[in-house]
């Protein structure tokens, strides 16, 4: 019987953090995708059996040795360490094989040879300490593939995607022009469609200043910025609404009448999707040339080692991203 899932690579992050474990616990559960782990495979070794997990590990040269045949079996594709990981504790030394790992995976995928990549989380603060010119995953993935992109967070009752990301707050309005917020509607409105399988999204646009501006009286920014976007892309077809006051958008009578909402800045969004489900969300990248889905925390540096991470996230963004797969290979074979 042909195994048809997607083929996903998933890259656990940093070594010291929790991602290995969260690699490993996942692929004792039943998985939508055939999974194949770009990571130090002494590393996932050491996870496995602090955790007494029934898992093997092989070691493949390249995709083409994976067997996916035996659930209990881990294929790597093994990266490079300088130093043994020690769970808790962050090594210089070991910096490049993140990097190599995330360069790895995006290889592989914008060659075709995966069908999406799943990432586990990095430490910024190390690799720039390292000497990389790295400001996250998001970015890293988007300037490999020369694309630009969007930062969506979702969970199963919400989506929420971002006009800016890691902005100081003043400067914010200045960053949303009328070019950058027409892209980022453009990125989520194809992304809903070619990766969701709706074919007609209705995505809310929460306006940049209280109350939506309040008819200009507290800024002018959605009559001079975001209405002439609006109108334009509601004359190509898109199913717009907004400028909405985002202290009442997130309604949830309101939220069920939408597929997205595209939020201004990092916390006029991100609080209301973490609060009403933090364990189960990702991080999704809108605009690359194949899905990414990343988990929605941190390296988790106390607790890595321990057994105690919860691997929610991670299993949910393997989900997602089996999900955006198989919608992309279904749009592909609609257009043969």
């Amino acid at each position: 019987m042909i195994d048809d899932r997607p083929l996903l690579a998933v890259v656990p992050g940093e070594a010291a953090g929790v991602g290995p474990e969260l690699l490993a616990r996942i692929v004792s559960m039943p998985q939508p995708a055939r999974l194949v782990a770009i990571a130090n495979a002494d590393t996932l070794q050491k996870s496995i059996a602090h955790l007494a997990l029934p898992i093997s590990i092989q070691v493949i040269a390249d995709l083409g040795e994976a067997d996916f045949s035996r659930a209990d079996v881990l294929h790597v594709l093994d990266v490079a360490q300088s130093t043994p990981t020690s769970f808790g504790e962050l090594d210089l030394a070991n910096a490049a094989s993140v990097i190599d790992a995330l360069n790895l995976a995006s290889d592989l995928a914008l060659r075709g040879n995966v069908e999406g990549i799943v990432t586990g989380p990095t430490h910024k603060a190390h690799l720039i300490n390292a000497g990389y010119p790295y400001t996250g995953t998001t970015e890293w993935l988007a300037d490999r593939a020369g694309v630009k992109v969007v930062m969506m967070l979702a969970h199963d009752a919400l989506r929420v995607a971002l006009v800016t990301t890691h902005l100081p707050l003043r400067d914010v309005a200045d960053a949303i022009t009328t070019d950058v917020l027409r892209e980022c509607i453009e990125i989520v409105e194809r992304s809903m469609r070619d990766d969701f399988g709706i074919a007609t999204p209705r995505v809310a646009i929460l306006g940049l200043n209280p109350h939506a501006g309040e008819q200009g009286a507290l800024g002018r920014e959605e009559i001079e910025v975001y209405a002439p976007v609006l109108e334009e892309l509601r004359e190509r077809g898109f199913d717009l609404v907004g400028p909405l006051p985002a202290d009442t958008a997130f309604l949830p009578q309101k939220m069920k009448a939408f597929d997205a909402v595209i939020a201004a800045y990092h916390d006029q969004g991100l609080p209301v999707l973490k609060y009403s489900g933090f364990e189960k969300a990702v991080n999704i990248t809108l605009g690359l040339p194949y899905p990414r889905v990343a988990v929605d925390h941190g390296t988790a540096l106390d607790l890595a080692g321990t057994g105690k991470a919860d691997a929610s996230s991670m299993q949910m963004a393997v989900q997602i991203c089996a999900q955006m797969a198989r919608e992309r290979r279904r749009t592909r074979n609609q257009g043969q």
